[in-house]
């Protein structure tokens, strides 16, 4: 968490013009998007466009997210994080900020979008998150501090962003930042070293988080713990073998996940349809069920017409006889 001074000195409310330094150009302030240990992120309106403007006192770490932005954009054919726009200082009140303007990433968080649009989501959101991992992890990156508040659904298209890239880690180095809930070391079942399977660890949990989204507290054996509440709702046991080598770090790529993953959801998939009968089978059944009807109402008319023919012909009888 970012302390009360270094929030002072970035603080800037809506309407505020924050200008380059060296570049001059002017970013409107509209609203604060978020905070964290190194710095604000706002949204901004430059040139008619709204961009994302982070701002902090550590030109360390701004330097960091910036090369990390930069190795995004050379990754093909991925969506991983917003694209990085510009670099400048802001001085405010005597004191110089480094600041950084990228791309706004227009859409929900990862959980906000669940509850709109339903949790069935998960998988085609967790499908598509594996892949740009895999993508990461070959550039020699891991994410680390992977959560759903750090994913944002764009719209219109539906597609997983990353977003604060400050936890992003090189391949063999400590894992800089963390979330309890999403970090194996907290659940006893890793260390925090930045390789891939930190990573799927993290995916699984927010897999986990799709279903518990108010999340817990680990109380007793972690593995037993979490290995519990996969078996605790159905739509996370259709995944259970998958979940559960995430969370003892079985797989070495995302990509390995990824197709156990979507193997076990076409598998699930196929067994919902055989379970459901087809539209044209139903039309079948119906079709029977009603000429059977009708070919016992016929029967019961038919049945009915003897009997009251033969009731007047028996009292035709009767009255000739008187």
């Amino acid at each position: 968490m970012m302390n009360n001074s270094l929030r002072s000195q970035c603080k800037a409310l809506p309407g505020t013009i924050i200008k380059g330094k060296w570049y001059k150009n002017e970013y409107k302030v509209i609203k604060e998007l978020g905070f964290g240990a190194n710095g604000i992120v706002y949204l901004a309106e430059f040139g008619g466009q709204e961009v994302a403007l982070k701002v902090s006192d550590n030109s360390m770490s701004i330097s960091s997210e910036m090369n990390i932005l930069k190795s995004f954009t050379k990754v093909q054919g991925s969506a991983l994080g917003p694209s990085l726009l510009s670099v400048d200082d802001w001085v405010n009140q005597g004191v110089t900020l480094p600041f950084y303007v990228m791309e706004y990433i227009k859409g929900e968080t990862y959980l906000d979008f669940l509850r709109y649009k339903g949790t069935s989501w998960s998988v085609v959101l967790i499908l598509q998150l594996l892949k740009n991992l895999s993508l990461l992890h070959q550039s020699g990156w891991i994410f680390g501090d992977l959560k759903p508040e750090n994913l944002i659904i764009s719209s219109p298209s539906c597609q997983i962003r990353c977003v604060d890239v400050g936890g992003t880690t090189i391949k063999g180095r400590s894992i800089k930042e963390f979330t309890e809930f999403f970090d194996r070391g907290y659940w006893g079942l890793g260390s925090r070293k930045a390789e891939p399977s930190y990573d799927l660890f993290a995916v699984a949990m927010i897999f986990l988080n799709s279903y518990y989204p108010n999340r817990f507290t680990k109380k007793t054996d972690g593995y037993s713990q979490l290995s519990q509440a996969i078996k605790g709702k159905k739509e996370l046991k259709v995944y259970e073998q998958v979940l559960e080598k995430a969370l003892l770090g079985k797989y070495s790529t995302a990509m390995e996940m990824r197709n156990e993953l979507l193997a076990a959801a076409n598998q699930n998939a196929d067994r919902i349809s055989r379970q459901q009968p087809s539209p044209s089978r139903n039309m079948r059944q119906t079709q029977s069920r009603s000429r059977r009807k009708q070919k016992k109402g016929g029967l019961l008319e038919s049945l009915l017409l003897v009997v009251l023919i033969s009731f007047i012909y028996l009292l035709y009888i009767y009255t000739k006889l008187l």
